[in-house]
């Protein structure tokens, strides 16, 4: 594995001139039996903290966030999502409509219950519009919609609030696995043309759902927006447009006299493309030096350098076999007003110049040069022993190297469990793409680290 380092953001608020303790101590030697000693020391260092911007990270999923949302520490944040939908090979209507006619069109999106920042009864509005050039597989966050969507041509909006009123107490808090259990979702209707174009899509050319190719050519999607209200973010889980006919069957007399309702659905998945954009702003006092502590907002946002002095380290220990180099990272606690964002509940580690990378080609954590922290508990993120790091520079001879910049990035954790062993193991990590924010102390006692290292002496 190569590693390049190099600078993605704009810093600010740095701690102090990266540095060691000059103490070196002696934790203890033992005679070994051919009479060596190895003798462990601990040296004392100093890391380097900043906050630095990044308007952008790869947000390759298949839910998103609408809406918009602001916090007195940390931003205004907006968010809204362009999105392609689903065809099966040879997709065609499975009855014919009563007149060949399309009786309505919506569009729904899904969300989980709670599954929203801020006031859930703040009015928001949503808006729809056409699609009208083909989406590119670029998942960062700062897309121009109006590179890809015709903007003067809304096909429908509606009014709404994460907290349905219409929808009951009683019917609004029963469980998932109960039969009558409310799906929270926000309905859209559609222009009725839209679905009408579909059914004589499949009459007159039906290679339009050959394959998601042609059908992307023929409907590129759809681009979801808040255009009125401020004051809270759904996380869409999913996003369905339905079309709505009626058919003729044939009634218990034998005659085809019996009108069905029915409908097809296409929907959001993993096989089209969700590009996510989030646009934070009022964000820049985030950036202005202090010597108290760090900031992390996601979406995007804001994240935690760390840097750490290679060289002072390496030249201090050379000759030595690295045993421990133990990291946490402190928070401060979260602000006590209405609509706190919380903290991310897992922070991963990593090489400044190797973030984008890792996440666009989906990788994971290897304990050497990326690390994760246990979840966020007591106000600390811990990353363990993380001496991988130092073993793996020493041995590619990177003791040159002044000093690593390691960003800290917030990231969603999928963790299976083997339901023989009970271990648990993580199977996909992704930039969080939830409204988040935290304060990561960096007074000269949480920034102070050692590392325990040994050798042999034969005196």
């Amino acid at each position: 594995m190569k590693i390049r380092f190099y600078l993605m953001g704009i810093a600010a608020g740095f701690f102090m001139l990266s540095g060691c303790n000059d103490e070196m101590g002696l934790v203890g030697p033992t005679i070994q039996p051919d009479g060596d000693k190895s003798i462990v020391y601990t040296d004392t260092f100093m890391l380097e903290a900043s906050t630095v911007w990044l308007d952008s990270v790869y947000g390759k999923s298949t839910y998103g966030l609408l809406g918009e949302f602001y916090d007195p520490l940390y931003g205004n944040l907006k968010s809204d999502y362009i999105c392609q939908f689903y065809s099966s090979e040879g997709f065609r209507f499975r009855q014919m409509p009563i007149e060949g006619k399309i009786d309505s069109v919506a569009l729904e999106i899904y969300y989980d219950r709670d599954d929203w920042t801020g006031d859930s009864l703040a009015p928001m509005q949503v808006e729809v519009f056409p699609v009208v050039k083909q989406l590119e597989r670029n998942f960062y966050t700062h897309i121009n919609p109006e590179n890809y969507v015709d903007m003067q041509n809304p096909l429908g909006q509606q009014v709404y609030t994460p907290r349905n009123l219409n929808v009951s107490d009683s019917i609004w808090n029963l469980s998932s696995s109960d039969a009558n259990y409310y799906y929270p979702h926000i309905r859209i209707q559609l222009p009725e043309a839209l679905g009408q174009k579909f059914y004589d899509e499949t009459l007159t050319h039906p290679a339009s759902f050959d394959n998601q190719t042609s059908f992307n050519t023929f409907f590129p999607g759809l681009y979801v927006t808040n255009t009125f209200g401020s004051g809270n973010v759904v996380v869409v889980s999913n996003t369905a447009l339905i079309i709505y006919y009626r058919y003729l069957a044939e009634s218990s007399s034998g005659a085809m006299d019996s009108i069905i309702n029915t409908n097809e659905v296409f929907t959001v998945t993993r096989e089209v493309i969700q590009l996510n954009n989030f646009r934070n702003t009022d964000i820049t006092h985030l950036l202005t030096p202090n010597d108290e502590y760090t900031y992390m907002k996601t979406p995007a946002g804001v994240f935690t350098r760390l840097t750490l002095p290679v060289k002072d380290i390496l030249s201090r220990i050379k000759g030595r076999r690295i045993h421990d180099f133990t990291l946490s990272l402190k928070a401060m606690p979260q602000e006590e007003w209405k609509y706190t964002l919380t903290p991310p509940d897992y922070l991963l580690l990593i090489p400044e110049d190797s973030v984008s990378l890792f996440f666009k080609e989906g990788r994971l954590y290897n304990s050497v040069t990326t690390f994760i922290s246990s979840q966020y508990t007591s106000l600390t993120y811990s990353f363990g022993n993380i001496s991988a790091l130092l073993t793996y520079l020493q041995e590619n001879a990177l003791d040159n190297l002044e000093e690593l910049h390691l960003l800290v990035v917030p990231v969603d954790v999928n963790i299976q469990t083997d339901s023989y062993t009970g271990a648990q193991s993580v199977t996909e990590m992704n930039n969080y793409l939830r409204p988040a924010g935290v304060r990561l102390r960096k007074d000269r006692e949480a920034l102070r680290f050692q590392i325990v290292t040994s050798k042999y002496s034969t005196d």
